[in-house]
This record gives structure tokens, C-alpha cells and sequence, in this order.
């Protein structure tokens, strides 16, 4: 087990000034199973107020408003979070399993459609399928779908952008996280796995000594289900563990921004993010 502060500061500068903005921010996590919240503060500025509440997908959302004129806002979340390690259980969940559960959850119809973000070129489809017609169970053929993923897509930066599709990246053979997630949840759903974008943080450097601060970043990995909900971070080629901290789910991205709003006055703005982790204990 170890335990991680996070402090993510994050907002917009704005050009001109803004008369007013309407906005919400997803950047507080929440206990599940493998991480317990100690800690969690949303500090915003200009001074506002923010109502609180869960998302279809589960995930902390703070919405919020600032009716001031403003030329610059921003967020600062910092939480204290306890994580332990999530390795792959030993499943005897076999594609017959996965096809009755399938269809009788209503909540994987979701996990299993592709988005416009998702939806995989062909020969993502092509290997996808192949890795599942060799494998002896689900599990199996999900793991080695990410591993085929990321060891084919480089990470990149400057190559996509926040817009990027996965068809996109994959003809690149580069990306972000973002992108690799995307690419990957694309080749599960594919081959009929439900899987669900994760959006969160990772703790950059595993050596890292107590009370050391690093500069980090956020982050995005995928989880697929069969037989319960497994994690894995194609991005790195790693399972789920004590450096990654879950924040929220969707089908993709545009479930989970960090921040997302708009505002009224100014023509153009510009995001900033800096975001600090610190392992306590």
C-alpha cells in the first residue's frame, strides 16, 4: 500500500477579460475498492462556490459559475489518497460466461459501443480479433490486446491533440496516453470485451523517496470486464498498481475531462495544468 498526495492545479488565462463562466471540473477521486480518499480539497478562484455530485459514470463532478468579470480562473484539487495494488485475478471465465453476461447487463451496452474517439481502423480489428481467437479466455486475449497496443504505439507528444481519433494515432504509431487508451478500447470492444476509459494520475517515478515531490501529469488507462473489472496501462506496459490513482470512468475522454466549461467576453483563452505527486508512506 502507499499513500499519494497529489496537488493539480489547472485553468484558463483569458485574453480579454471574461464576464462570466459556467464550468466543470473532474479532478477530486473517489474510494473504490483498490484506493481509500483521506483527503480531497477544490480550491477555485475567482472565489466560487460548487455543487457536488456523482455522474452517470461514477466519477466526482464540481459545478460551478463565475458571474464576475475575471481574466484568469483557476483550480487547485489537492487529495491524500491510500492505493494498494490491483493484480489480475485468475479467472475460469471463459467467452460463453462473457457472452451471457453481455446480454444480461444492461451496463455493458455502453462499455461495448465505439465513440467517434474509439471506433478502431481495420487492421486494429484485424489483430484484435486474432489475439482473441488464440486465447483460452477473455482475461487472456484483453491483456494481450493492450500489450499489442502499446507496444505498437509510441508515446508522443505533439503528434494528436485533445481532438485526435484512435484511427488517427494508430496511423501515426504515436501518441499520448490519451490516444493509446483510446486506440486500445477500441480493439477490446472490438472483439466483444466491455472496457471503459480510466482517467486519473501516475506517479512518474517508482524510486522515488518519501516526501519527494515530482512533477507528474494526468493520466489514462483502460479496464475491461471478465468476470469483474480488471485494470491494465498500455501506455507503460503495466499492470495497475500502488502509483495509479483513479479519478473517474467514461466511454472516452470526452466522459472525463479534467475541466471543462465556457465562458462569455473574451475571444480566446489558454489552459494551464501543472500537477505535483508526493509519495507520504
Amino acid at each position: 500500500m502507499s499513500r499519494l498526495r497529489i496537488r493539480h492545479v489547472t485553468g484558463f488565462q483569458y485574453e480579454g477579460e471574461a464576464k462570466a463562466s459556467y464550468n466543470e471540473a473532474r479532478m477530486l477521486p473517489a474510494s473504490t475498492e483498490n484506493q481509500f480518499v483521506l483527503s480531497s480539497n477544490l480550491r477555485i478562484e475567482p472565489n466560487s462556490g460548487a455543487h457536488e455530485y456523482l455522474d452517470y459514470w461514477g466519477t466526482r463532478v464540481s459545478s460551478f459559475e463565475v458571474l464576475q468579470p475575471h481574466r484568469q480562473l483557476s483550480l487547485t484539487a489537492t487529495s491524500l489518497i491510500e492505493v494498494r495494488s490491483a493484480p489480475h485475478p485468475e479467472h475460469s471465465f471463459g467467452w460463453d460466461d462473457l457472452a451471457r453476461e453481455v446480454t444480461r447487463r444492461a451496463e455493458f451496452v455502453e462499455q461495448l459501443e465505439q465513440t467517434p474517439l474509439t471506433a478502431p481502423p481495420a487492421e486494429v480489428v484485424e489483430f484484435a480479433r486474432e489475439a482473441a481467437a488464440s486465447a483460452a479466455s477473455p482475461c487472456a486475449a484483453a491483456l494481450r490486446i493492450c500489450e499489442l497496443v502499446g507496444e505498437q504505439v509510441q508515446y508522443l507528444r505533439g503528434v494528436t491533440n485533445v481532438k485526435s481519433t484512435a484511427a488517427e494515432a494508430w496511423e501515426a504509431k504515436a501518441g499520448v496516453c490519451q490516444d493509446i487508451a483510446h486506440i486500445t478500447l477500441g480493439a477490446l470492444r472490438a472483439v466483444g470485451i466491455p472496457a471503459r476509459y480510466v482517467s486519473g494520475y501516475l506517479h512518474p517515478k517508482p524510486t522515488a523517496e518519501l516526501r519527494e515531490t515530482i512533477v507528474g501529469e494526468s493520466h489514462a488507462w483502460v479496464e475491461y470486464f471478465c468476470g469483474s473489472w480488471n485494470g491494465y496501462d498500455p501506455t507503460n506496459l503495466i499492470d495497475i498498481g500502488e502509483r495509479h490513482v483513479v479519478v473517474g470512468h467514461g466511454r472516452d475522454y470526452n466522459d472525463v475531462p479534467p475541466l471543462r466549461g465556457v465562458y462569455g467576453g473574451s475571444k480566446t483563452s489558454k489552459l494551464f495544468v501543472t500537477v505535483e505527486i508526493t509519495r507520504e508512506a
